[in-house]
């Protein structure tokens, strides 16, 4: 494991010394300007208790003493940033911020302390979105164009490192569209700026004065700044923030695919000339992307006029489509390049994609091969060490004395095809075995990928015979 750690709870630009050299720009006025458009908050939240029974010997004034000893002690108060975007006193905070909140305080500008009520959180993206009753006229920031940031751009932040309130820092964006294993929308602005505990939530400033980014998290192995922090793009806050005002919750659409990103070896197997595109690894039955009639083994290379080359990008553009409405995709399959329409449905609440459901070993698999498959997800990809852009299915276990066994199967490779063709599923893969079944159960021929020795094989696997 990695000596880092991911900590998901500040994000604040400390003043450097060489911010006081001539040369560089000074951001007071810009400060002021900005500053009461930042809130800081506390918050109360409510930890699991442990269940703790009480001796026999313990009378009633001594069992209450301790019952509300241990109610003081499953809660915390935690610390967060959030800004206004709305004089009706609409705030944007981070969701782990105020998760699981039995009280939430907002203390304004200029130390004024009102209470707040969560009108929704999203989980998903680490975005929630508080309102309290104005006590006077708020100063509301504005949205810029995150899109429009460079690597290299100045960038503000404002926020509540260590509960200290109000603090200003400045640094540069250091890199866009980071995909640090967060949330399954991952699109994260780097940048070089300190981050410390108590910022979360905080507003991240162009020099315009626009909200450009969410303060939300960063690499460290200590808790405290090394120079490695992040922040949600605003464009994605602002369509999660208006959802949440609408509703209380994130509506998002859905087509019901699991795709993967290209690679070059990826690409060679498909026929393809290079790395365009994302390859779709699983359909769900009976979804917009199946009755559109998209296929395991297509290339999805653009989605209206956007090319694709990001796996996280097209779900997370997906996501953000008008639920009802028809996204137009172009798809190469065998050669060939064409249009595809699906119509977009409202994703089901209780997944982010109906296909990784068919990554559930097979027990007809099993008994014929003697060995246990599973398909691509993003657990797998972590269980077994994968590449990313692994295609195939993954060798969860072998049978002992089994024929796959005695042909030096191992638990963690991948197979890539059987009989010659493309396996990327296990509906694929059971389909194979009964076509050998139909012929006289003949043998079927793998061909194997050894992760660790990097090295494939073909190997024959005789099929067990029927009882």
């Amino acid at each position: 494991m990695s000596k880092k750690f991911l900590f998901i709870f500040s994000f604040i630009f400390l003043t450097s010394p060489a911010f006081a050299q001539n040369g560089y720009p000074s951001f007071a006025d810009l400060a002021e300007k900005l500053l009461p458009t930042v809130v800081n908050i506390s918050t109360i939240q409510q930890t699991e208790k442990l269940d703790t029974p009480l001796a026999d010997d313990v009378d009633g004034e001594e069992a209450a003493a301790l019952l509300d000893t241990s109610s003081e002690s499953d809660k915390r108060q935690a610390l967060g940033s959030g800004f206004i975007i709305d004089e009706a006193g609409f705030i944007i905070t981070n969701y782990h911020v105020i998760e699981n909140a039995s009280t939430i305080n907002v203390v304004l500008f200029d130390n004024t302390e009102v209470e707040a009520e969560v009108i929704g959180g999203d989980e998903k993206t680490d975005l929630a979105l508080i309102k309290i009753d104005p006590p006077y006229k708020l100063q509301k920031a504005i949205f810029g164009n995150s899109d429009e940031l460079r690597i290299g751009d100045w960038v503000l932040a404002i926020g509540n490192p260590f509960g200290l309130g109000g603090s200003v820092s400045a640094g540069i964006v250091s890199a866009k569209s980071r995909d640090i294993a967060a949330g399954p929308y991952d699109n994260f602005i780097q940048t070089d700026a300190s981050i410390n505990q108590g910022s979360s939530g905080g507003p991240m400033f162009n020099m315009k004065g626009e909200v450009i980014g969410i303060n939300t998290a960063l690499f460290s192995n200590t808790g405290n700044s090394t120079g490695v922090g992040f922040a949600i793009p605003i464009n994605m806050a602002g369509w999660i923030a208006g959802q949440l005002e609408q509703t209380g919750q994130v509506k998002r659409g859905w087509i019901g695919v699991t795709i993967q990103n290209n690679s070059k070896e990826t690409a060679e197997r498909l026929g393809l000339k290079n790395t365009q595109g994302v390859i779709v690894s699983a359909v769900a039955e009976d979804s917009p992307a199946s009755k559109a009639g998209l296929l395991v083994g297509d290339v999805i290379l653009n989605l209206g006029q956007k090319e694709i080359n990001v796996s996280k990008d097209f779900s997370r553009m997906v996501a953000e489509s008008p639920i009802g409405k028809d996204i137009q995709l172009i798809v190469w399959r065998s050669g060939k390049i064409f249009p595809l329409s699906i119509t977009v449905v409202e994703m089901p609440s209780a997944t982010e994609n109906k296909a990784d459901e068919q990554s559930l070993p097979s027990d007809h698999i099993v008994q014929q091969l003697g060995i246990k498959l599973a398909e691509i997800t993003p657990d797998i990809l972590k269980r077994f060490n994968l590449a990313p852009v692994t295609l195939g299915l993954v060798v969860v276990s072998v049978e002992a004395n089994s024929d796959a066994a005695s042909q030096g199967i191992k638990k963690g490779d991948v197979i890539l095809k059987m009989d010659k063709k493309d396996v990327l599923t296990l509906d694929a893969a059971e389909e194979y075995i009964k076509e050998a079944e139909q012929e006289n159960n003949r043998p079927i021929m793998l061909l194997l990928q050894n992760q660790e020795q990097g090295t494939m094989a073909a190997v024959s696997i005789r099929l067990k015979k029927n009882d």
